[in-house]
């Protein structure tokens, strides 16, 4: 057993819209014990010090989180962040393609998957649905990283067969052999789940989009991830290449592949009967914020969309997006539901962002029995974070006047530079007092 002494943050069920208050959805409990098993389970909270015996590590003045989950991220898009000057498609062929063609090298692979598990580690995220590269070697390294830190991930060879370059198209029936291969080896392993992963539906026929469907189909504890209605030049060009569907998220639908464990990124550009589709199939959509403003895709109404009944998780979508930080990522959509509400005064509150990056993620990802809060008997993922960490942000949280404030000034203003440590199934992860746990690329800078 072991207890660590912080602030403990969490949620009890799903915050109301647009309500500050500390309502009874949210759970403050200052200067309090988190208690691990050695199974790596939270074993309890407690107000009073531990029993003698067990250890301990008191983080006093510092907030403790459940481990942030980011429900859509490229593992192979790392090097393309920050790319100048495109919108969505031409952001592919001009930075994502070429990028991604590299992880045919399974060195690459290996490589590029541990370094970015490391860099999501040092950003506070625990968990995370993840796309790599149309190459079955990309899935296999990114699973077997994955395995290795004990992290949960979700995660599948990207299917292409048609409008990708050379070298990143695959055909039906051998990606079908590589999924079947996949799952076989890696879904229900550990804490890894395999996800049928369409890149979006120009870029599969409509045989490779049956054949994800009759997938999912024969195994129901599979996940879908894809991506909706990012772009209106990209949903022009589905309507073009797909005339008999209603609308882009009906291609998915004659296909099989809206269900109860499908995350769909982005879905700026849909109507109320799409809203109604998600909330009868229980879909899920992946708020991007800082990606769809950097190429400048759209604004997403998320009090629409919850509004429709449907869920919404948070996501960094790196590397259209500009950070793997969650909270970088929540202060973008602070930003983006201050524009799409400006007309009703509507503003997304500290803790529906919040709720929707850890408990929000992880019910909404059928884990909410192992991850996403705190209470007894989940995996003890969890990070600790200084309240502040400059002369600006300590006065502000000085000047805080309730709690909401405290925690919204902490969202906005902190980033990873924030963070102490991270710890999955109670075990640390990353330390930011030692430079060896930090991602490979940081600590030669440091070093340097």
């Amino acid at each position: 057993m072991k207890a660590y002494r912080a602030d403990l943050l969490d949620f009890t069920a799903t915050p109301a819209w647009g309500d500050a208050a500390a309502d009874e959805a949210v759970r403050f409990r200052e200067d309090h014990w988190l208690l691990v098993d050695d199974t790596g389970h939270i074993a309890g909270v407690q107000a009073e010090p531990p029993a003698p015996g067990i250890e301990q590590e008191d983080w006093r003045g510092h907030l403790l989180l459940p481990g942030f989950i980011d429900t859509h991220v490229h593992s192979p898009q790392i090097g393309v962040m920050a790319s100048y000057g495109t919108a969505l498609l031409d952001w592919l062929n001009n930075y994502t393609f070429p990028a991604e063609r590299a992880w045919a090298d399974p060195e690459v692979a290996a490589r590029g998957s541990a370094h970015f598990l490391d860099a999501l580690l040092a950003h506070g995220t625990t968990a995370a649905v993840v796309f790599p590269t149309v190459h079955k070697g990309s899935a296999d390294a990114l699973f077997a990283a994955a395995a290795g830190r004990g992290m949960r991930v979700i995660a599948g060879k990207v299917l292409m067969d048609r409008h990708a370059p050379d070298g990143l198209r695959d055909d039906v029936m051998q990606a079908e052999r590589d999924c079947v291969d996949l799952i076989q080896r890696w879904h229900g392993q550990g804490r890894n789940s395999y996800a049928v992963t369409v890149r979006f539906a120009p870029t599969s026929t409509e045989a490779q989009l049956a054949m994800a469907g009759a997938l999912c189909r024969a195994d129901p504890t599979l996940y879908t991830q894809t991506h909706v209605a990012e772009n209106r030049d990209e949903v022009r060009w589905v309507g073009e290449l797909f005339p008999e569907a209603r609308s882009y998220l009906d291609v998915y639908a004659r296909a099989g592949l809206l269900h109860r464990r499908s995350i769909l990124a982005h879905g700026i550009w849909l109507d109320d009967n799409d809203r109604a589709a998600l909330r009868e199939t229980g879909a899920q959509v992946a708020f991007c914020p800082s990606s769809n403003l950097f190429l400048g895709s759209g604004l997403f109404d998320w009090a629409s969309m919850l509004a429709a009944g449907a869920a919404v998780s948070m996501a960094s979508d790196v590397g259209g997006g500009t950070s793997l930080s969650m909270q970088r990522t929540l202060a973008d959509a602070y930003k983006v539901q201050a524009l799409v509400g400006s007309a009703t005064g509507q503003r997304l509150t500290a803790w529906t962002a919040l709720h929707a990056a850890t408990r929000g993620a992880a019910e909404a990802l059928d884990l909410g029995h192992e991850i996403g809060s705190l209470e007894p008997g989940r995996l003890a993922d969890f990070t600790v974070w200084r309240w502040s960490a400059n002369s600006v942000d300590t006065e502000r949280q000085r000047l805080a006047r309730d709690l909401h404030e405290k925690v919204f000034a902490w969202m906005t203003l902190a980033d990873e530079r924030h963070l102490r440590g991270t710890w999955v199934a109670g075990r640390r992860r990353y330390d930011a007092r030692d430079i060896t746990a930090w991602p490979p690329a940081d600590r030669e800078r440091r070093a340097a």
